[in-house]
């Protein structure tokens, strides 16, 4: 050994004891020089410390050269592959350094990071276990592009932000660093130092694939990349075409579908034991889940996420929510998740001003606060951005078989005036309020989803009369599957909350929908937002007495099913739930002990099965050729009458609502075919709890007297408060 020349000076070594130092990796470490290899470490807490080889064979003694930890040698060699034995007064530990390990990342990653076209940004960002140069540990890698200094603390550095200080990639502002003998379950955050030298608040991982459960807010080392899938089947059988297949999704939060004896929360497993047979016992195609990205504050319900990549640990381990949805499918069920790239919280630990400053949100807080969630908003317009959120969306596809995603808030991403007055918001460049940046992100984001695996699907809650919301975007649309149709639920529920004897002054509340019906692909939501905030349950919004209100539900849910469009319906909703939906208590389970709710629920799963095993009522749900209005003016007796068609030769079906309480007898339908019609449907039935008011099972229709336009016609008796369905049956 020598010396000389070869020493780190001391301002080197005080930037790096205080961490501060642009690039740790260029001090600590191996290094060749021209007096040999100069091999330095920082070990805080250590007073002695050795290299030894990896069998433990000492290779020499470090010089201490701080009394913070900091060791330097001049060796003629060093072994690459090296560990440091560490000493003091009272203790004796060994450590791989991390500082003598190469990059993971390469140029490829940095290229496509700055392109924006990192389709698995997932497996490169995070916190990744895996073996590299010959030792296991965990590979953390981070975008920052303006911090000074990034470092990795958590559980197993006694969350000091010296020992793991990370290498940035200078062209794309990524950090990393391989973090010898970490495993799984080890804790973390990120320690960031803004280009102002500013310490910032303790950051969770934006990719990070687990973290604690609330109020704890540190990310989690997770694997999402090794669960053994059982459901190739399910996937090989899921329809091309959606528009053509039955969907009727049963929508579900989780933290409030049932709970634990102590009031508390069950598990990903123990959910799946009651909710999935319970789903598919009801017939519905489709679970939908509210949120389950992690997320602070239970009151969001998930709606303002922090942790996009981490099904929230709630109910369980990642791992937990893959076996839910491999379960789901194994049981017929697909899984539509909400999705929430719209914005995020500002909670201090997540995203907002990540590294010091605007980096997620857009700097301009006319396009980057939303003033009704006081939450932030994503620079759609940052190509780093918008790949961070086309990424994970696909991760959802990828790692946990995901169905189908319903995008959440899409009209506040689609307008800069969004909730905005006259001075609050910056015109586009043509002087518009269209948000091109966010119209960019949509398209592009529908494009990679479509491109993901054969049938999955996208969803727009999109509230306004945007054009081609579900047209392709190869023909200038924005490239969703389907749009809920959220005017549909406001004059229906309108309609419903009238007293029947008002009805006919507002029937066009029921026939306005169907003018719109097929400008889109539609979804008609009985969604949670109708059950929240003072509106109360779907019962108890419509007059009468107690039997009237129960008929006249099943009447309105008979009438959804056999409209155009796909179906949704809130947990609870299935049952006639009494009381509005509270998201700290599981639902009135009790209920189901009265004969007239357990009524409501069988018509539901009877609606179901008829909905599933008819083409007529799912076909064309997307097409205009797939309705025909027989009695669309009958407005005195508030009755309705159509015909849904699949083509095909696939016998059609006729629907006849009376929303009144009074029944209609020997009302004549138009029918395009004179023979027998099958009453496959009553909501008057008394096991759905009605007054057992029918047609015996059939109707004949005959040629004799031609009626609506149509060649036959029946005189057939409408219950009150009552949906019929009739399939054409025989000549």
């Amino acid at each position: 050994m020598t010396s000389g020349g070869w020493q780190a000076d001391a301002s080197q070594i005080a930037a790096i004891v205080d961490a501060r130092h642009a690039d740790p990796f260029a001090v600590l470490g191996p290094h060749e020089t021209e007096f040999g290899t100069v091999l330095r470490a920082f070990v805080p807490g250590a007073t002695s410390l050795r290299a030894v080889t990896l069998s433990g064979n000492p290779i020499a003694e470090l010089e201490l050269c701080h009394p913070a930890g900091f060791f330097e040698l001049l060796l003629d060699t060093c072994p690459t592959a090296y560990r440091l034995s560490a000493s003091n007064a009272t203790a004796t530990w060994e450590l791989d350094d991390p500082y003598r390990f190469s990059p993971v990342l390469g140029a490829v990653d940095e290229y496509l990071l700055i392109e924006g076209t990192h389709r698995s940004l997932y497996d490169r960002l995070g916190a990744h276990l895996l073996r590299h140069e010959g030792v296991d540990g965990v590979h953390f890698a981070v975008w920052a592009p303006n911090a000074a200094r990034v470092s990795i603390v958590g559980d197993f550095n006694a969350w000091d932000g010296r020992r793991h200080q990370m290498r940035k990639r200078l062209d794309s502002g990524l950090w990393e660093i391989f973090a010898p003998g970490i495993g799984e379950g080890s804790v973390y955050k990120y320690e960031i130092v803004s280009a102002a030298g500013l310490l910032q608040p303790l950051k969770a991982d934006p990719v990070g694939f687990a973290a604690e459960r609330r109020p704890s807010t540190a990310s989690v080392v997770a694997r999402t990349d090794g669960f053994v899938w059982s459901d190739a089947g399910y996937l090989g059988q899921v329809p091309v075409d959606p528009r053509r297949a039955p969907m009727s999704a049963y929508e579900v939060h989780l933290g409030s579908w049932r709970r634990a004896a102590d009031g508390g929360f069950l598990s990903y497993d123990d959910i799946a034991d009651t909710l999935i047979p319970y789903v598919a016992g009801l017939g519905f195609t489709h679970i939908e889940l509210m949120p389950v990205s992690e997320h602070p504050l239970d009151d969001s319900w998930g709606y303002q996420p922090i942790g996009l990549f981490a099904p929230t640990a709630r109910f369980g381990d990642p791992a937990g929510f893959a076996r839910f949805v491999d379960r789901a499918h194994a049981a017929g069920l697909g899984i539509i998740l909400d999705w929430v790239p719209a914005h995020f919280p500002t909670d201090v630990h997540g995203l907002a001003h990540f590294d010091g400053g605007p980096l997620y949100e857009h700097a301009d807080p006319k396009r980057g606060f939303h003033p009704d969630w006081n939450t932030a908003i994503y620079d759609f317009g940052r190509r780093e951005v918008a790949n961070f959120l086309a990424a994970n969306a696909l991760y959802w596809l990828d790692r946990f078989h995901i169905d189908a995603l319903r995008v959440d808030a899409v009209a506040s991403m689609l307008y800069l005036d969004y909730s905005r007055k006259a001075g609050e918001w910056t015109p586009n460049a043509e002087g518009g309020n269209e948000n091109h940046d966010a119209v960019r992100f949509i398209q592009y984001f529908n494009q990679l989803a479509y491109s993901a695996r054969p049938g999955v699907t996208t969803i727009a809650e999109e509230s306004t009369a945007w054009p081609g919301v579900c047209t392709p975007v190869h023909d200038g649309g924005l490239g969703f599957g389907f749009k809920w149709n959220m005017g549909w639920m406001n004059d229906t529920l309108g309609y419903l909350a009238l007293d029947p004897v008002h009805r006919r002054w507002h029937h066009n509340k029921l026939t306005f929908g169907l003018l719109y019906a097929f400008s889109e692909n539609y979804v008609l939501p009985l969604s949670h937002d109708e059950v929240v905030h003072g509106k109360g349950s779907l019962l108890n919004r419509i007059p009468g007495d107690f039997w009237q209100r129960c008929a006249t539900l099943r009447a309105y849910y008979a009438f959804m099913w056999a409209h155009p469009g796909k179906k949704l319906l809130f947990m609870g909703q299935e049952f006639a739930q009494d009381r509005e939906w509270n998201f700290t208590a599981d639902l009135d389970w009790h209920l189901l002990e009265n004969a007239f709710h357990r009524g409501v629920q069988t018509c539901v799963r009877d609606l179901n099965s008829l909905y599933r095993s008819h083409p007529a009522l799912h076909a064309r749900d997307c097409e205009a050729e797939g309705f025909h209005w027989i009695v669309a003016d009958d407005a005195e007796q508030s009755v309705y009458a159509w015909l849904r068609l699949a083509g095909s030769g696939e016998p059609p079906i006729a629907i006849v609502c009376n929303f009144t309480p009074v029944p209609r007898h020997g009302y004549r339908i138009g029918l395009p075919r004179p023979g027998i019609w099958r009453e496959i449907l009553n909501t008057d039935a008394e096991p759905y709890g009605g007054s057992g008011l029918g047609n015996l099972g059939a109707v004949m229709a005959t040629d004799v007297l031609p009626s609506h336009g149509f060649p036959a016609s029946a005189a057939i008796l409408i219950p009150p408060l009552a949906t019929l369905y009739f399939r054409f049956e025989s000549d």
